[in-house]
């Protein structure tokens, strides 16, 4: 019971700090080690109607628009046909008392909703950059 007790106490004080305000001191180690991302920060920052193809990443930065374009429209037909198998199932008496309309691979599928909106953001971005 005393492990117990103590693994409750222990989530309890971990939780509980989630709620501390910070501290304003900073050492600088910890300052040093910020710096970096302050800086990378900064080189994403932009003005005008859209912002430039770094703000992408090292990996989609380089993608031209068309493949972007594709890599979107294949996101969004995985999410639709997951979504249609997925209400077919809904439709097979007693699926939804057992949980058996629920498959991994259509709930996997369904990521391909907000996967579909980044790449089209990502090739709307690429576009605009002339690429």
């Amino acid at each position: 019971m005393t492990k117990l007790t103590f693994i409750l106490v222990s989530l309890m004080v971990a939780a509980s700090q989630a709620f501390v305000p910070a501290s304003q001191i900073r050492s600088t180690a910890f300052v040093a080690q910020q710096t970096p991302s302050a800086l990378k920060a900064e080189d994403t920052y932009w003005e005008g109607e859209y912002p430039p193809s770094k703000v992408l990443g090292p990996i989609m930065s380089k993608m031209p628009s068309g493949v972007l374009g594709m890599l979107s429209l294949t996101f969004l037909t995985v999410c639709a046909y997951s979504c249609f198998q997925t209400s077919l199932l809904q439709q097979e008496p007693g699926a939804v008392a057992s949980g058996a309309w629920v498959k991994w691979y259509y709930v996997l599928g369904s990521f391909g909703g907000p996967l579909a909106w980044g790449t089209h953001v990502a090739c709307w971005i690429q576009r605009k950059n002339g690429m």
